[in-house]
């Protein structure tokens, strides 16, 4: 099959990370994948050989998600909207593709709508139209107003055959964020968690005994980097804390940052290497993103979740109170977090039981191709 993938990232990068997992999976088994990306670069990310289209990047101003910004800060204007369309349009219309993937749409990236609903126009218009298919995660954010829900509703009747929800029914249904109509329950094809095959430790023990702070790709999380360099000050064992810093000037916060930094503390960018470190990790100190989320259980690596509130966002902390009912796994509110607490929390679930890196449950991106493969094959031709 030839597999078109979607995703726009705009603040942190999970999305265009679970986007890339799945096109690996895609290649892995033999079709041709490619990920057409409209959000701005993560050179942290690899693409291993699968093909991308970088659309004109936009990101979000902040957790203002109404207000797009281009590469250089500036407002997104009517001309970069149009770039973006006619790419999308462009692309679908030369890959031809037998599978085409929105990432996140249509219960997210609303103010993209235009983009997408021109792209899926273009795609219902092919000689012979793709299996079309939304992808989303575990939990969404849930829609703030009932006309969300019903436009998300309009758009999967119209355009969509089926919406690939990355999780276990059983754990998390779309249900716990996201109100499911009787139409939208019969469109849903559950694939379990989309995860990377779970990294083996680092060769060298990169990050043994070590702190590990990390708030994922984007450009947030600064706050939870100034408390964990006050925390690792106060810290009286003086253990190893190692802060690994995303976004577009990472380099340049790091330098900043390390100028105040004490002997037992690193500050440098996000890694590559972040999923093989945490093997060797005392604890880790992050956000609670789902990729992170289930970067924490592949590795089994004790953990302090400090979820992603910020604009009324309730995503992050319903996935933190879940794995926190497991041994080594502590949630600190943002409302609470200070140096002394976070390092409070980091004390206690150093001296909680062991857990055991999880194995089961992570191939969503072999049954998201399972299911499409079988669902594009049953589909009519012409």
């Amino acid at each position: 099959m030839k597999v078109c993938i979607v995703v726009t990232h705009l603040l942190g990068t999970g999305h265009l990370a679970r986007a890339l997992t799945l096109a690996r999976a895609y290649k892995d088994a033999g079709h041709d994948a490619v990920v057409i990306s409209g959000g701005m670069d993560a050179p942290q990310l690899s693409n291993d050989g699968v093909e991308m289209v970088q659309l004109p990047p936009l990101r979000s101003d902040g957790v203002n998600f109404a207000r797009l910004l281009d590469r250089d800060g500036t407002e997104a204007d009517a001309a970069l909207f149009d770039a973006r369309t006619r790419m999308l349009i462009d692309t679908v219309q030369s890959q031809q593709p037998d599978v085409l993937i929105t990432e996140l749409f249509p219960f997210g990236r609303r103010i993209l709508g235009p983009e997408f609903t021109a792209l899926l126009n273009a795609a219902h218009a092919l000689p012979r139209r793709p299996l079309i298919c939304a992808s989303v995660r575990d939990i969404l954010a849930p829609p703030s107003k009932p006309a969300k829900a019903t436009l998300a509703d309009d758009l999967v009747a119209r355009f969509y055959d089926a919406v690939l929800v990355h999780s276990d029914a059983d754990v998390t249904p779309l249900s716990l964020s996201w109100p499911v109509s009787d139409a939208l329950a019969r469109k849903l094809r559950y694939t379990g968690f989309v995860a990377p095959p779970a990294a083996a430790p680092h060769a060298d023990g990169l990050g043994t005994g070590e702190i590990i702070v990390s708030a994922g790709g984007g450009d947030v999380g600064q706050h939870v980097f100034d408390t964990a360099l006050a925390a690792a000050k106060l810290d009286p064992e003086k253990r190893q804390w190692r802060l690994l810093l995303g976004g577009q000037d990472a380099a340049k916060r790091s330098a900043d940052l390390m100028r105040s930094a004490p002997a037992n503390v690193i500050i440098e960018p996000a890694r590559p290497e972040f999923r093989q470190m945490l093997y060797h990790a005392a604890a880790s100190v992050s956000l609670c993103g789902y990729n992170t989320a289930l970067d924490i259980l592949q590795s089994g690596v004790r953990a302090v979740f400090i979820p992603f509130d910020a604009g009324s966002e309730v995503e992050q902390g319903l996935r933190a109170d879940a794995l926190a009912q497991l041994d080594g796994i502590s949630v600190l509110r943002n409302a609470a977090l200070s140096a002394e607490t976070l390092l409070n929390n980091v004390t206690s679930v150093l001296k909680a039981p062991d857990r055991a890196p999880r194995t089961d449950g992570f191939d969503g991106a072999t049954q998201t191709v399972q299911i499409t493969r079988e669902m594009r094959e049953a589909q009519p031709c012409g």
